[in-house]
């Protein structure tokens, strides 16, 4: 199936609404789904996608660990596309993005580094 990008700037708010966890792939075994690109562990997180008057949570997988995405935060997501699915009689959209990060970073110790380097 085609996975079909979503203009992420149309919407008016974007809250992480279900904190990051890793996707288990297998739940007899415990086996944690990779991503097969990057060979990172895939988390999922339930975003609030806020567009007007409107909200809908979905379910967004992403490779690698959100650092710093918490309950309530707003969140940037780079490349978020929608690919429909259906298997076994059962159907439905899966949302995809490669990186989900904080709206607002905390201060890191970058700020200071670049300070450094330039003496």
């Amino acid at each position: 199936m085609v996975a079909l990008p979503i203009d992420t700037a149309k919407f008016t708010g974007i809250i992480c609404a279900v904190p990051p966890s890793p996707r288990v792939a297998n739940r007899e075994t415990g086996q944690l789904r990779v991503d097969r690109e990057t060979g990172k562990t895939v988390y999922q997180v339930g975003l609030c996608l806020m567009a007007g008057t409107s909200a809908d949570v979905v379910t967004v997988n992403v490779p690698g660990e959100p650092v710093g995405v918490q309950n309530g935060m707003p969140v940037q997501v780079r490349d978020l596309v929608a690919t429909p699915w259906e298997n076994e009689g059962r159907h439905g959209i899966a949302f995809r993005a490669t990186e989900i990060k904080p709206l607002a970073a905390p201060p890191t110790s970058s700020g200071s580094a670049g300070k450094g380097a330039g003496q």
